[in-house]
C-alpha cells in the first residue's frame, strides 16, 4: 500500500514539475515584447485568453467578449490575416514614446489574408503597474 502511495505522489509531482507557461506571456518586462507577444498570441497562436492577460482589466473583459480571436481582430483592430508577421517600430528615431511608467508603442503587420499581402500599423498605450507593461489602450490610426 505504502508502494501504491509513493508511485502516486511522485506521478502527481513529476506532472506539476511539467507543467509549461505555453498558455502565458512570460515577457513583461519590456513594452515592445508585450506589444507583439499580444498581437502574436490573437493573430499567429489564436489565443484569445493569453492576449487578455497582458491588458488592463477592462480591455480583457473585452477581449474576453467577443471569445474568438477572428472576432476580436474583425472588430476591435478592423484586420484579419491568416499569417503574419509583428515587428515594434525600430526607425531608430524614436522607438518608443516612454515616460515613467507609460508608453506608446508602435506595431508593423505584414501577412497574409485569403493569399492577399496586407501591411498595416497600430498603435498601443501600454502602462506600468507593478514592475511589469500592461496594454491600457488601442489608439487610433496614425495615418
Amino acid at each position: 500500500m505504502s508502494y501504491l502511495r509513493y508511485l502516486i505522489l511522485i506521478t502527481v509531482f513529476i506532472l506539476t514539475g511539467c507543467e509549461s507557461d505555453k498558455n502565458k506571456i512570460t515577457k513583461v518586462d519590456n513594452p515592445e515584447h508585450v506589444a507583439v507577444a499580444f498581437f502574436n498570441a490573437l493573430y499567429n497562436e489564436k489565443d484569445v485568453k493569453k492576449a487578455a492577460l497582458v491588458c488592463n482589466p477592462k480591455l480583457a473583459r473585452l477581449l474576453l467578449h467577443y471569445q474568438t480571436p477572428q472576432a476580436v481582430a474583425r472588430h476591435l483592430f478592423n484586420m484579419s490575416y491568416d499569417k503574419v508577421e509583428i515587428k515594434p517600430d525600430d526607425s531608430g528615431v524614436k522607438l518608443r514614446e516612454q515616460f515613467k511608467g507609460s508608453a506608446i508603442i508602435t506595431i508593423y503587420f505584414d501577412g497574409y489574408y485569403q493569399d492577399e499581402r496586407l501591411k498595416d500599423v497600430k498603435r498601443l498605450s501600454i502602462l506600468q503597474r507593478d514592475g511589469k507593461w500592461y496594454i491600457d489602450k488601442i489608439l487610433k490610426d496614425p495615418f
